[in-house]
């Protein structure tokens, strides 16, 4: 129970005390109600246990499952993935490398290895790596550059292969102690400890063309170049999400794709080899902040301001607006004039990384939501059926 709440409890008590008897000498006048405020006090030291014991969650994870043996449990389950690259240049056929990390997952009593999309995008040839060194060529089955994500197939003895379990990732909070393992710049069976930072980010990936990849963890485990489709683990060794290594320069921030992704998509990345069902609406935003606020005279200093809008576009059939003026907010050009987000759904908007998660986490095509704007300084409902992401090449 919350501790606010046990202090509620404290203070009613002491209340009713006053109410009931007068302390003389020491002694409470009632016999009866000093059982009874005796019997409560016992209920609050019962209460306050169990508090202590909710807050030691992970205190006593680290004692049962340390790092060291979360590691061992799980290191055969991790692949090191060589993807060999070919392409044309001035001298003719070229051949490149690249390395990424990946790690076995029984999907109906297939085994196959997942990994992320840009780890294994173009490459004419793969090959997975066990941890006791036995190599194998790989299959590409299945990839979803929205989510960077791709599953391949190897042909290896059954013994290889030691599956880890996936489990929801919808009830991870900020400071849950996380492991990351994989082959960071070449160095193989690397592991990393940290917390979870924050959720619902959103990042960008030049193979995901102009489109954000949402909902992502951010982490405190250092992550990599070669960390790249490894898993990210609970302390009990079970994955919560796939780390990627997309991000240039972010030094002391690591990121994964979290495992309701990968659990909401393994199926047609299996047995289709894509995915189709990211909800789309066709805008580009920014997030609305104090200064942007006063600047275009608004009286809300949340939500996401729509700067364009695609034409034929879910948000253009509905009626948004997007900006038509460029104003230099400091040292960033803006286009302002367009609408600004507030809600979807009946939930509030605070920025565009809490709009895109929430449309990956709790949308899908041909849904229709409900989005509150604000525009010209009235608050206005919209409702919109959203469709598919556009592919591109």
């Amino acid at each position: 129970m919350n501790k606010k709440i046990i202090r509620l409890i404290v203070v009613m008590l002491i209340s009713t005390m006053f109410g009931i008897g007068f302390i003389v000498g020491g002694a409470l006048i009632n016999n009866e109600k000093t059982s009874e405020l005796l019997e409560l006090q016992n209920q609050i030291n019962s209460l306050t246990d169990a508090d202590n014991n909710e807050d030691s969650r992970y205190i006593n994870n680290y004692n049962n499952n340390s790092p060291s043996k979360i590691y061992n449990n799980v290191k055969d389950s991790i692949v090191e993935i060589t993807s060999i690259i070919s392409y044309q240049s001035f001298f003719g056929l070229q051949y490149g490398k690249s390395q990424g990390s990946g790690f076995i997952y029984e999907y109906d009593k297939e085994m196959v290895v997942i990994t992320n999309n840009h780890v294994v995008n173009r490459a004419s040839d793969i090959i997975v790596t066990f941890e006791n060194g036995n190599s194998y060529p790989a299959e590409l089955i299945g990839s979803d550059a929205y989510s960077d994500l791709a599953i391949l197939t190897i042909d290896a003895e059954l013994n290889q292969f030691k599956p880890l379990e996936i489990i929801s990732s919808t009830d991870l909070c900020v400071g849950d102690p996380v492991i990351a393992i994989g082959n960071p710049l070449g160095l193989d069976s690397t592991m990393t400890i940290g917390i979870i930072s924050q959720i619902g980010r959103t990042i960008r990936e030049s193979l995901a063309g102009n489109f954000p990849i949402a909902n992502i963890i951010q982490t405190s485990a250092a992550i990599n170049p070669g960390n790249s489709g490894g898993p990210l683990l609970n302390y009990n060794g079970e994955v919560i999400g796939i780390t990627t290594a997309i991000i240039e320069n972010s030094e002391g921030l690591g990121f994964a794709i979290p495992s309701n992704t990968i659990l909401k998509e393994i199926d047609s990345l299996v047995n289709i080899g894509s995915y189709n069902k990211h909800s789309w609406l066709g805008i580009a935003g920014v997030d609305m902040t104090y200064i942007i606020s006063q600047e275009i005279g608004v009286n809300v200093t949340y939500g996401w301001l729509i700067t364009q809008v695609t034409p034929y576009s879910p948000a253009d059939k509905s009626g948004l607006i997007g900006g038509n003026q460029q104003i230099k907010i400091i040292d960033k050009m803006i286009l302002m004039g367009g609408d600004i987000i507030i809600a979807i759904d009946g939930n509030r908007v605070v920025n565009g990384d809490y709009f895109m998660s929430y449309l990956e986490e709790n949308t899908s095509p041909d849904q229709i939501v409900d989005i509150k704007i604000i525009r010209e300084n009235q608050e206005l409902d919209i409702s919109l059926k959203l469709e598919p992401r556009p592919e591109f090449d």
